[in-house]
C-alpha cells in the first residue's frame, strides 16, 4: 500500500464518528473526517456558481447576448469541467495528498477567477472569433473546476458506503451551487458589482484551500486495502459503458428540459435577473434532494443498474409532468403579479411554483448520479467521479446546444418535450432489459408503453403565455391570438382585440401595437431622430420590433440608408406579415439593410458612422436589456456618430421603479450632457419617454423645420405625424420635458448604469408589479424649464411653443 495516498474507508453508518482529529481541527473545531469535505465541496459550489454568472454577464457584455453566443459559452463552461474531470485522473499522481491537490486546485480557480476581470474585457477588442477567445479564456479555470471533485473522491475506497460519499459530495457541490446562485443573483450583483463577487468568490475559494491544507497538515491514520470480497462486484450482466450512456442521455435530458424550460418560465415569471437564479436555484435543489436521497439508499441496492433505469423512465414520466404544468396548467392558474404589494411576495410565490412544475424530474435526474456511481465496477473511486461526472456533463452539453440552438426553434418546445420523454425511455430501457428473463422485463415493457401515452397528450405551449406572459390568466376571452411562434432567441406573438386593435408580443411583453398611445411613441422616436439632424443620411436602428419606428425613420426623404439590427430572425418575419401598414413596409424597403444579431455586439464591431441612431430595446427588467443602457454602451454609440448626428432611446416608466428611470437618464447624461427628455404621457399622466443626445446644445430652427415639413416629399412624415395627434410639428416638440441642467436635484444620487454593476436591471426587476409612471412623470416635471436656448425663430414660433407648456 502507497501510504503517501490517504484513502479513507468507512460505511455510512460510521459517518457520525469522526476520524482521529489532529490539533489544528481541535483547535477549529472541526472534525478531520470526511464531512469536512463535504463542507468543502459545497463551498466549491457557492465560488464556482458566483464565478459562472459573473463571467457570462461579462461575456454577454463582450459577445452579445444571442443565443448562439450564450449556447457557446455553456458549451465551454461544461466541456471544461468534463474535461478537467477527465484528465485529472491522468496527470495528477495518486501519491500526491487528495486535500494538498484540492487545495491547489481551489487556488488556481480562485486566480484565474480574479484573472477573468482583466481578460474577459478583452475579447470586446478582438473583432473577429470573439466567441473562441472567449472559450480559451473559460478553459483553464473550469478545468480546475471539473477537477475538484474527482479530487475529493481520492480519499474514498469503492466500498458501499465509499460511493455513498461520491453521491453526497456531488450533493453538496450542488447545494452549493444553488446557494451561490441565489447568492450573487439577489445580494451580491444587486448591491455590488462585478469586481466585489469576484473577490468574494476567490476569498471563498482561498478559504478552501486553508482549510484543506490545515486539514492535510497532520496525516491521518492510513487503513489496510479492502478486501476484494467487500469491493463492489455488479450484481448483473452488463458493462460500464451502458452505464455511461444511459448517465449521458440521463444529462441530455436534463439540460435540454432545463434550457426548455427556463425560457418558458422566464414568460410566466418574467425574464429578469432574479427570475433567472430562481429557476436555476430550484433546478439546483431538486438535483441535490435527488443525489443526497440516493446517496444514502445506494449502499443497500443489490442491482443498483435497475434502479437506474427505473431512474430514466420515471424521469420520461416528469418531463410530462412538467410539460402539463407550464404549457397548459400553470399560465391559466388566477395570479394577477400587479395586485401583490411587494415583489418579495412575487418572488415567493415564484419559487413556489418553479418547485411544484420542476421538483419531480429533477429529483429523479439527481437520484441518477449516485446509483450511476455505484454501478461501475472501477475500483478506484476517483476514476469511477471523473468518468461518471464527464459522461453525464458530455450529455448535458450536447443536449443544452441541442435544444436552444435547434430544436426549439425547428420543431417547437412541444416536440422537444416529446422527444426528451422518448430519450428518457430508451435510456432506461437499455439497463431494464439488458440480460433479463422475459418476465422479468413485463414491468419496464408496460412502464415504456405509459410513457408513450403521456407522449402523445404533451401539451403544446400556451398561446397567451408567449403573448402576455405573467399576466396570461388576466387576458383569458380578451382577445384572439393570430400567431404565436417560437424563435431562436425569443417567443414571439401577435395579438388581435376588438375594434381592430393589434398588439405585437416578444418575451411575453406587448412590445409594440397599433393603438394611439404606442403608435404616438413609436412614431415619436423615429422622427425625432431624423428631424433634429439637419442631415440625416444614415440610420441605425437597434431593435426592429414591430417595425413601426424604423418605418417612420425610412420615410423621412432625407434619409437614403438604414440599417435595422435584431437579435431575434422571427421578428421582422412578424413584424413584415402583420404591421407592414403601419411601419410603411419598412422591411421590403430598398432602404433597408437587416442584420440579425446582437445591437451592442454589432456596434462594437462595425466601423460604419451614422447620422442618427435609435435604441428600442426589451424592458429594463428583462435579463440583457440594461446591456443597451449602460455608461459604455452609451460612449459607443456617441463614437459612431457622424458631426451633427443624434441619438434617440426608448425609456420605459411603467413595471419598472424611480430609481431604475433615474439610473437610466442619469446614465444617459453622463455621455451626453447636452441630452434632452420628451415625454409620451396618456391620458395626461406618464406613459414612458424618449432621451435625445448629441454632442452640442439642442438647436432647433423652427422655421427651417417648417419649411422642411411643408415640402411636397415631406407629406408622408408630417401624415404621419398627424396619424398619432401632432397636427404640427410644434405639438412634437411641445413634448420636451426636461435636461440635465434642470434635473440635477432630482437625479441626486442615482446610480449609474456601468458594465460592471448593471444596476439598472436589478433595480428595475424590483418593480415588476409597480405601475408607478404617472409619479415618476410628475416628479420629473416639477423641474422642467422652458430651454429659451433651444429653439429659434424669426417668425414667432418660439413664442407659440412656450405658450404649450
Amino acid at each position: 500500500m502507497d501510504c503517501s495516498r490517504i484513502k479513507v474507508q468507512f460505511e455510512l453508518s460510521n459517518l457520525e464518528s469522526p476520524m482521529q482529529d489532529f490539533p489544528f481541527s481541535k483547535f477549529f473545531g472541526l472534525p478531520a473526517s470526511p464531512r469536512v469535505s463535504l463542507i468543502l465541496a459545497g463551498a466549491s459550489g457557492v465560488a464556482a456558481l458566483i464565478f459562472e454568472i459573473v463571467w457570462f454577464q461579462l461575456l454577454e457584455l463582450a459577445i452579445g447576448s444571442s443565443a448562439v453566443s450564450l449556447a457557446v459559452l455553456l458549451a465551454t463552461f461544461m466541456g471544461g469541467t468534463c474535461l478537467g474531470s477527465l484528465v485529472f485522473p491522468r496527470v495528477v499522481s495518486a501519491k500526491l495528498h487528495p486535500l494538498r491537490v484540492y487545495a491547489v486546485i481551489e487556488i488556481g480557480i480562485g486566480v484565474f477567477g480574479l484573472l477573468m476581470l482583466a481578460l474577459i474585457p478583452l475579447v470586446g477588442s478582438v473583432y473577429s472569433a470573439r466567441e473562441i477567445v472567449a472559450a480559451l479564456c473559460l478553459l483553464p479555470p473550469t478545468m480546475l473546476m471539473g477537477a475538484t471533485l474527482p479530487a475529493l473522491s481520492r480519499q474514498l475506497e469503492s466500498t458501499p458506503g465509499g460511493i455513498s460519499l461520491l453521491g453526497l459530495f456531488y450533493t453538496a457541490n450542488i447545494l452549493g451551487a444553488a446557494f451561490g446562485s441565489l447568492f450573487a443573483g439577489f445580494y451580491l450583483l444587486r448591491q455590488y458589482d462585478v469586481f466585489t463577487a469576484t473577490f468574494i468568490a476567490a476569498a471563498i475559494n482561498a478559504g478552501i484551500a486553508g482549510v484543506a491544507f490545515l486539514l492535510a497538515a497532520d496525516p491521518w491514520q492510513t487503513h489496510e486495502e479492502t478486501p476484494v470480497e467487500q469491493q463492489r462486484t455488479e450484481p448483473g450482466p452488463h458493462n460500464s459503458f451502458v452505464v455511461y450512456v444511459a448517465i449521458g442521455l440521463s444529462g441530455f435530458c436534463a439540460l435540454a428540459a432545463e434550457a426548455i424550460w427556463t425560457r418558458i418560465l422566464g414568460l410566466l415569471f418574467g425574464a429578469s435577473v432574479y427570475t433567472f437564479s430562481i429557476i436555476l436555484s430550484v433546478f439546483l435543489v431538486g438535483l441535490a434532494i435527488g443525489s443526497s436521497a440516493a446517496s444514502f439508499f445506494c449502499r443497500r441496492v443489490e442491482r443498483p443498474h435497475l434502479v437506474l433505469g427505473w431512474c430514466q423512465l420515471l424521469a420520461g414520466s416528469s418531463i410530462a409532468w412538467t410539460a402539463y404544468n407550464l404549457n397548459a396548467s400553470l399560465p391559466y392558474w388566477p395570479v394577477d403579479p400587479s395586485i401583490s404589494s411587494s415583489i418579495w411576495f412575487n418572488f415567493e410565490l415564484d419559487l413556489g411554483r418553479a418547485f411544484w412544475a420542476l421538483l419531480p424530474p429533477t429529483v429523479l435526474w439527481g437520484a441518477s448520479f449516485p446509483f450511476a456511481l455505484a454501478a461501475l465496477t472501477t475500483t478506484d473511486a476517483s476514476i469511477r467521479m471523473s468518468r461518471t461526472y464527464a459522461a453525464n456533463t458530455l450529455g448535458a452539453i450536447a443536449g443544452a446546444l441541442l435544444a436552444s440552438l435547434v430544436l426549439v426553434a425547428s420543431i417547437g418546445s412541444q416536440r422537444t418535450q416529446q422527444l426528451l420523454i422518448a430519450i428518457s425511455v430508451l435510456s432506461g430501457l437499455l439497463l431494464l432489459l439488458r440480460g433479463r428473463r422475459w418476465r422479468a422485463k413485463v414491468p419496464a415493457v408496460a412502464a415504456s408503453l405509459v410513457c408513450g401515452f403521456l407522449i402523445y397528450n404533451v401539451p403544446p405551449i400556451s398561446k397567451l403565455l408567449v403573448a402576455h406572459g405573467r399576466y396570461a390568466a388576466t387576458w383569458v376571452g380578451k382577445g384572439d391570438i393570430a400567431f404565436a411562434g417560437e424563435g431562436l432567441n425569443a417567443s414571439v406573438a401577435v395579438a388581435d382585440f376588438p375594434n381592430s386593435e393589434r398588439s405585437f408580443h416578444v418575451a411575453g411583453k406587448i412590445q409594440a401595437s397599433n393603438v394611439p398611445r404606442d403608435m404616438r411613441l413609436q412614431r415619436m422616436l423615429g422622427h425625432l431622430t431624423t428631424l433634429i439632424p439637419a442631415s440625416p443620411r444614415s440610420v441605425l436602428v437597434i431593435g426592429c420590433g414591430a417595425g413601426i419606428t424604423a418605418g417612420a425613420a425610412s420615410i423621412d426623404p432625407k434619409v437614403e440608408h438604414v440599417t435595422i439590427v435584431e437579435i431575434e430572425p422571427l421578428v421582422p418575419k412578424t413584424a413584415a406579415a402583420y404591421f407592414n401598414h403601419e411601419n410603411f413596409n419598412v422591411v421590403e424597403s430598398p432602404k433597408v439593410q437587416l442584420h440579425i444579431d446582437d445591437g451592442r455586439h454589432y456596434l462594437l464591431t462595425t466601423s460604419e458612422r451614422f447620422d442618427a441612431i435609435t435604441a428600442d430595446p426589451l424592458d429594463p427588467w428583462v435579463k440583457g436589456a440594461a446591456n443597451l443602457y449602460t455608461r459604455e454602451f452609451f460612449e459607443a454609440v456617441k463614437s459612431h456618430l457622424n458631426p451633427g448626428g443624434v441619438v434617440t432611446v426608448y425609456i420605459q416608466l411603467f413595471e419598472t421603479t424611480s430609481d431604475a428611470v433615474k439610473s437610466a437618464i442619469a446614465t444617459f447624461f453622463e455621455v451626453f450632457p447636452n441630452g434632452t427628455i420628451w415625454g409620451n404621457p396618456y391620458q395626461g399622466r406618464g406613459h414612458d419617454m424618449v432621451l435625445l443626445g448629441q454632442a452640442d446644445p439642442l438647436r432647433v430652427d423652427l422655421d427651417e423645420l417648417e419649411r422642411r415639413l411643408k415640402q411636397a416629399d415631406y407629406d408622408r412624415v408630417s401624415q404621419s405625424l398627424r396619424d398619432v395627434g401632432f397636427n404640427s410639428f410644434l405639438d412634437l416638440l411641445k413634448t420636451y420635458a426636461g435636461r440635465k441642467a434642470d434635473l440635477m436635484e432630482w437625479l441626486e444620487g442615482a446610480a449609474i448604469n456601468r458594465d460592471k454593476n448593471l444596476r439598472m436591471q436589478y433595480l428595475a426587476g424590483l418593480g415588476l408589479n409597480l405601475d408607478d409612471s404617472a409619479a415618476i412623470y410628475a416628479g420629473l416635471l416639477a423641474y422642467r424649464r422652458f430651454p429659451d436656448t433651444a429653439f429659434t425663430s424669426a417668425e414667432g414660433r418660439v413664442e407659440v411653443l412656450r405658450q404649450g407648456f
